[in-house]
C-alpha cells in the first residue's frame, strides 16, 4: 500500500495492511536486506561529518557577510545544515556512526551543543520510541491524543495541541524538546546520571556562548547567528517527525494488538524532499529502513530502501513533500480514532455543538 500526494487523503483504511502483516515477524523483513546495509564505513562516516562542518561554516560565513535581504536564504541554509549535525548525532545515538561507544558519545554531544539538545536525554527517549513505535499511549514521539484526553485537558493545553497538530506544526519540535529532555523524571534512575551530564553540557555551553555572542555582536547578533538558524532546524525536526509517522491511514495500535513488523514497516513514511535538503540532512527522510533497524548508518539508508521497495513495496508508504501534502496532514490528522486512525478537530467540534 503506497500512499502518494495525489491519493493520500483517500487511501484505503490501514487495517487492510494490518491483515497482511499479522503473522509477519520483524526478523523476516530484516533477512531480506543486503548485509552491506549494516556495515559501518569509517571513511564515509567521517567524510560525511567533515562535509557537514564545512556546510555549517559556509552558512555562518554567509550570515556574517550577506546583505539583509539575503539573510532569510542564509538562515534556511545554515539551519538545514545544523539539522545535518543532529542527523549525524542521531547515528551516534544509535551507535551506527562509529564502532567505539565513547566516540559516538563524544561526537553526539559536540554536534548537539549548538542546538542546546542534551545528547543522552534525547538518545534514551528516542530509543524508547523505536521500541514502541505507533503503540498508542506508549510511544513518546508525537502520538495523537484521544478525543477524551483532549477534551479533559485545560483550555490552554487544548489550544497548544490544536496549534502543534495544525498550522503551527513547525513549532512542535520546540515543545517536545523543552517538555521532555530537561525533565529528569522522564528517565529511569539508572539513566539519570547520564541525563544530568548531557543537560550540564548544554547549560554550560549556553552559559558561555550566549553571553559571549551578545557581548560581541549584540542582541541582533544573537538572533541572527543563533536563534533564526535554530528555528529553521526545529522547522525541519518538526516536519520530519510529523511526516515520518503521520498519514490518514497510519494507525496507532493498543499494546494488545500492536505488532513490531507492522509498526516499523507500514507505520512509517518515506517522503521525498528537494534534493539539497536530503543531502544536507543525510537522507533522514529515508525512514522506513531506519525503523526496521537502527543499526543501518545514514549513508546506507537508500540502499536498504531500494531492497525494501523490491521485497515489501506493497506495504510501505511513499510521499512527496509539498505544501499541499502538509496541508492534508495538518488539516486532518489530529485525534486518535481506533477505527479510521484519525479524526480532525472539526469532527469533534461538530459533535460537541449538537
Amino acid at each position: 500500500m503506497t500512499a502518494t500526494t495525489e491519493n493520500f487523503a483517500n487511501s484505503p483504511a490501514y487495517p487492510q495492511t494490518a491483515t497482511k502483516l499479522a503473522d509477519l515477524q520483524l526478523k523476516d523483513i530484516l533477512k531480506t536486506l543486503p548485509r552491506e546495509c549494516f556495515q559501518k564505513d569509517r571513511r564515509k562516516a567521517w567524510l560525511l561529518l567533515l562535509g557537514n562542518v564545512v556546510a555549517v561554516v559556509l552558512g555562518y560565513a554567509g550570515l556574517a557577510v550577506c546583505p539583509w535581504f539575503l539573510l532569510p536564504f542564509a538562515w534556511i541554509f545554515t539551519g538545514t545544515a545544523l539539522t545535518g549535525f543532529f542527523v549525524i548525532a542521531h547515528d551516534c545515538g544509535h551507535r551506527s556512526f562509529a564502532k567505539r561507544r565513547w566516540v559516538n558519545d563524544w561526537v553526539g554531544h559536540i554536534l548537539m551543543l549548538p542546538l542546546i539538545y542534551p545528547f543522552h536525554c534525547w538518545r534514551i527517549l528516542h530509543d524508547y520510541h523505536h521500541v514502541h513505535t505507533n503503540e498508542v499511549d506508549v510511544d513518546n514521539a508525537w502520538q495523537p491524543w484521544s478525543p477524551e484526553a483532549f477534551q479533559n485537558s485545560p483550555s490552554f493545553i487544548q489550544a497548544v495541541y490544536r496549534g502543534v497538530r495544525g498550522r503551527f506544526w513547525w513549532l512542535a519540535s520546540i515543545v517536545h524538546w523543552g517538555k521532555l529532555h530537561f525533565d529528569l523524571n522522564q528517565f529511569a534512575p539508572r539513566n539519570r546520571n547520564k541525563a544530568k551530564i548531557s543537560i550540564a553540557a548544554v547549560v554550560i555551553f549556553a552559559a558561555i556562548c550566549f553571553p559571549t555572542l551578545i557581548l560581541t555582536t549584540g542582541v541582533w547578533g544573537f538572533v541572527k547567528f543563533w536563534l533564526m538558524p535554530w528555528l529553521v532546524y526545529h522547522f525541519w525536526m518538526s516536519t520530519f517527525t510529523l511526516v515520518h509517522h503521520t498519514a490518514p491511514d497510519i494507525q496507532f495500535r493498543p499494546t494488545a494488538t500492536w505488532s513490531a513488523a507492522e509498526a516499523q514497516l507500514a507505520g512509517t513514511v518515506h517522503c521525498s524532499y528537494p534534493r539539497w535538503v536530503e543531502i544536507l540532512c543525510h537522507d533522514i527522510n529515508v525512514h522506513v529502513p531506519h525503523h526496521l533497524s537502527v543499526a543501518i548508518p545514514s549513508y546506507n539508508l537508500r540502499m536498504a530502501h531500494e531492497s525494501i521497495r523490491q521485497n515489501w513495496g506493497e506495504h510501505i508508504h511513499e510521499s512527496q513533500f509539498s505544501w499541499k501534502f502538509m496541508k492534508q496532514i495538518v488539516d486532518h490528522c489530529h485525534l486518535y480514532d481506533p477505527n479510521v486512525a484519525y479524526q480532525p478537530f472539526k469532527s469533534l467540534d461538530q459533535s460537541s455543538n449538537r
